[in-house]
């Protein structure tokens, strides 16, 4: 342990964490206090069990803070083969369990979150080494390094992480030198390759890589009012609660559409829509407010790290918080279609809770490593 490195961190960052992770606890404590069901009569269950997810990630995070991030190529090697395993794991029957529809819990965790972290810091470390990536040949190994974990998510099928994924492995994509008009042309593939999925799925019948429901969910958000009983009514619920809440709010533990059981799963990716109710634009600006500092201060971690393994990596760990932010305030408000990706550090979930930890102290590690006279 170098005591240098807890000198240098960006204490900003970790107050901005430490604040979002309080305003967390105390909305999921709203939303989860009279639900019987959850708590058990114990008000506080869903808490302690956040509160615990927070201790884990602190420990695992503090560990992770004394470990350099330019991996050796043994252990770019061994973090991908884990990753692998976990992801494969995960889709046997029997270890692997159902929820909400996706196979993504093993053995009370999710490796798919896990995985973001792990995918970020190996294609930090491929990518950051690769000297010529402006040939779409150049782009053949990095894409089947990507690929892999990635057909195996959408095999659970987790369509919201998948979505993460893409949006990291391509902006890393050009922070490490991949000319933008090919990430454009790229784009533009995929887009029509789904596109084409589609069309052929409703004129020919052909089979579609995720389930009908899902498509559903995914599109709900474009005419909500066509279903408001069926695929609507999260959208529908989730902007009343919004809406609902004002300017003020209409104060803590006073919202209904979460509290009454209107607004499901309103502790994990609607969190904010009771956020949004009981504390009106007041409490959403503060938080948006916290999120644009994590963002700015992320960024500029990744602009002055000492290499471009660290650029990379700071990069990536920027992107996954941005979209998971955009997506999931997007989703609350009726703007984004619902993909169930949780609102970080605000939504229960241990997995994601560790796991976004972690991410903060691998980037606050790049950023106590900037000076090159010190390290």
């Amino acid at each position: 342990m170098d005591r240098r490195i807890l000198k240098n961190l960006d204490y900003t960052i970790i107050a901005v964490v430490s604040i979002l992770i309080l305003i967390g606890l105390l909305m999921v404590y709203s939303t989860t206090r009279d639900n019987v069901a959850l708590t058990g009569g114990n008000q506080f269950k869903v808490v302690e069990r956040q509160l615990l997810s927070v201790a884990i990630g602190l420990v695992f995070g503090f560990l992770l803070l004394f470990m350099d991030y330019r991996i050796s190529d043994r252990m770019f090697q061994l973090l991908y083969v884990v990753n692998i395993i976990l992801l494969i794991l995960v889709l046997i029957p029997g270890l692997g369990s159902w929820r909400n529809g996706a196979r993504s819990w093993l053995f009370g965790f999710q490796p798919s979150e896990f995985s973001k972290l792990m995918m970020i810091i190996i294609m930090g470390k491929y990518l950051s080494e690769k000297e010529n990536l402006n040939s779409f040949l150049s782009l053949f190994f990095p894409f089947l390094l990507f690929g892999i974990p990635l057909s195996l998510i959408l095999l659970q099928p987790d369509v919201g992480t998948a979505m993460v994924f893409i949006f990291i492995f391509l902006t890393m994509l050009y922070v490490a030198g991949v000319p933008g008009w090919k990430i454009t042309t790229i784009v533009m593939v995929g887009v029509a390759a789904i596109s084409i999925m589609f069309l052929a799925h409703h004129f020919l019948g052909t089979p579609l890589l995720i389930k009908e429901y899902q498509v559903n969910r995914l599109t709900s958000f474009i005419d909500p009012k066509r279903d408001p009983r069926g695929s609507g009514w999260n959208v529908n619920q989730a902007v009343i609660a919004v809406g609902s809440g004002q300017f003020f709010g209409k104060g803590l533990f006073r919202g209904t559409q979460g509290r009454l059981g209107y607004l499901p799963e309103n502790y994990t990716d609607f969190i904010f829509a009771v956020l949004c109710e009981e504390t009106g634009f007041v409490g959403s600006f503060i938080v948006l407010f916290l999120y644009f500092t994590l963002v700015w201060r992320g960024l500029r971690i990744a602009v002055q790290a000492k290499d471009k393994t660290g650029s990379v990596i700071a990069t990536g760990i920027v992107a996954m918080f941005l979209f998971h932010i955009m997506e999931n305030i997007g989703m609350n408000i009726g703007i984004m279609p619902i993909t169930g990706i949780p609102l970080p550090f605000l939504s229960y979930g241990g997995s994601a809770m560790i796991m976004n930890i972690a991410a903060i102290s691998v980037l606050s590690g790049i950023w106590a490593r900037h000076q090159k006279i010190m390290f």
